[in-house]
């Protein structure tokens, strides 16, 4: 699933690409019957009044929320898309020979000629209508925890938030968008394989100087994500329909029975199910329970 950095990615091409641009028409094959009710565009109904509301609308910007594309409109709507596990957004002439960007969902035709287009192979991706003016106070967007790469995200904010999971494994509190938003599988055990801190760990059992080590290094490894263009160990994809490079710099996501890269350690990376999700962690110097 794309994760803070790839939707970050993500926000930054749109916004250099569609800002100014208007909404000239919509089309999808996600709606079905199946789906009535849902408040999204999967619902025939619901598209319809997400189509009414949105052509001839102009783009004013596009924004973040943890894992949320926000995509602003003059007309005081906002398009919210969530790319769920295998979703992408392009946009303009993308690299079509990729098979990773074969499966359309979604096509908005732009005033350019030009079109955005959602990718989603298993077509779990969620877009649906908010007003702008109360889109933080929704279902969607509401429960969710503080940004950690914003400026207020200090180290009191970061220990106040996992406190509130004080008996959960510290790999599964970091995951729970309530607690953090944007945090996932992979930038979880990145981060956990710097600060050294088991994924098993108790939070209440992690000392103060391993918080701290854990917090600097949640920031350096999500904007590491995102100084690389994102990771496509799997299905994800830039507007321009291209690679991110993050996964060329895997320490522990995915790199089982490899040599622990850490300077003078002599471990190796395993693999176990944390929460029902494939975990990956040095059994040197992240041995400790």
């Amino acid at each position: 699933m794309p994760e803070l950095p790839e939707v970050q990615t993500t926000v930054s091409g749109l916004n250099n690409s569609i800002r100014n641009l208007t909404i000239t028409d919509v089309w999808t094959e996600y709606n079905s019957p199946y789906f009535y009710g849902s408040e999204t565009i999967k619902d025939p109904k619901y598209f319809a009044y997400f189509k009414k509301k949105i052509i001839n609308a102009k783009i004013s910007n596009v924004t973040r929320r943890a894992k949320n594309i926000l995509i602003n409109l003059s007309n005081g709507y906002t398009i919210l898309i969530h790319m769920k596990m295998t979703g992408h957004v392009m946009y303009g002439d993308y690299n079509k020979k990729d098979p990773f960007n074969r499966h359309i969902r979604l096509i908005f035709y732009l005033s350019n000629g030009k079109t955005m287009d959602l990718c989603d192979s298993r077509k779990f991706a969620k877009v649906t209508l908010l007003e702008t003016k109360t889109m933080f106070d929704t279902k969607h967007l509401k429960p969710i925890g503080p940004e950690p790469l914003n400026d207020d995200f200090t180290f009191p904010v970061f220990n106040r938030q996992i406190q509130k999971e004080l008996n959960k494994k510290i790999k599964l509190v970091l995951m729970d968008q309530s607690v953090i938003a944007g945090i996932g599988n992979i930038y979880a055990d990145e981060s956990l394989w710097r600060a050294e801190i088991n994924p098993e760990k108790i939070v209440k059992n992690i000392s103060e100087k391993d918080k701290k080590r854990l917090f600097l290094a949640i920031k350096s490894t999500l904007k590491k994500g995102i100084n690389l263009g994102g990771d496509s160990m799997s299905d994800y994809r830039n507007i321009d329909g291209e690679r991110g490079n993050f996964q060329e710099q895997h320490m522990a996501y995915r790199k089982t029975g490899t040599n622990c890269l850490k300077r003078n350690c002599k471990g190796k990376i395993i693999r176990i199910v944390v929460g029902g999700r494939g975990t990956h962690y040095c059994n040197v110097h992240q041995a400790k329970i």
